[in-house]
């Protein structure tokens, strides 16, 4: 079996060798399937402990101090993507 590459296992193959795929997952995400569809992606906790930092913070247009809103109103577009302009050229509430 490659490791360096993706690592893709049914689900019944995972089940036959849980140790071995566990361990893989400690430094290479293991995807498994069922009925030939990506299903779950299993990855150390050291992995998930650091997407869940990485998770956004959501908070309410009223929780925002005044001078964020001002930040957010001076706030610019850097010029290699005004390109992407065009494509809100059209659009309508």
């Amino acid at each position: 079996m490659r490791r360096d590459g993706p690592i893709i296992v049914t689900d019944a193959e995972f089940r036959r060798n849980v140790d071995t795929y566990q361990d893989i997952a400690l430094t290479n995400a293991v995807t498994i399937t069922k009925s030939g569809r990506e299903r779950t992606v299993l990855i150390s906790a050291e992995e998930y402990a650091r997407l869940k930092r990485r998770d956004r913070r959501v908070i309410e247009a009223g929780e925002l101090t005044d001078q964020q809103i001002a930040a957010l109103r001076e706030a610019k577009v850097p010029d290699e993507h005004s390109d992407l302009d065009r494509e809100i050229q059209d659009w309508k509430p």
